[in-house]
């Protein structure tokens, strides 16, 4: 390789060097511009949890509705636990560790019975978690 093309992408460099950088591109805004509020209506949640179930309204209603919630599975306890280990661990729930056999015991409390139907608690007899029949 010759000296010279050694030397080429030195001579670059340092002849670039005395440029200025790019100049900002600054954007106009209107006079009469001004930030307003703006107010919408969401849908109301058609399905609450029950008073007794306080500990998951904290820890889970942040995320998932109460509808979500209310159609699980019935789990049992090992696998609550994986569930809530799995919310704090990879999503990084704020779930305190001291609440997990508390949280445990009101989700299990709300999971239907097995070979129960998921809509009859909602007044939709016959129907499965989605609303189908």
């Amino acid at each position: 390789m010759t000296r010279t093309a050694l030397l080429l992408p030195f001579a670059v460099l340092i002849g670039s060097c005395g440029q200025s950088a790019p100049t900002e591109r600054k954007l106009s805004v209107p006079a009469d511009f001004a930030f307003r509020s703006a107010s919408i209506t969401l849908p109301d949640d058609a399905t609450s949890l029950p008073a007794g179930a306080a500990i998951v309204t904290q820890n889970c209603t942040g995320c998932h509705s109460a509808e979500m919630i209310t159609v699980q599975p019935p789990l049992d306890a090992a696998k609550w636990q994986a569930e809530i280990d799995k919310m704090r661990g990879v999503f990084k729930a704020p779930i305190d560790p001291a609440d997990d056999p508390r949280l445990i015991a009101a989700l299990t409390a709300l999971a239907p019975s097995v070979g129960a139907d998921p809509g009859a608690d909602r007044g939709e007899a016959g129907t499965d978690e989605r609303g189908r029949p």
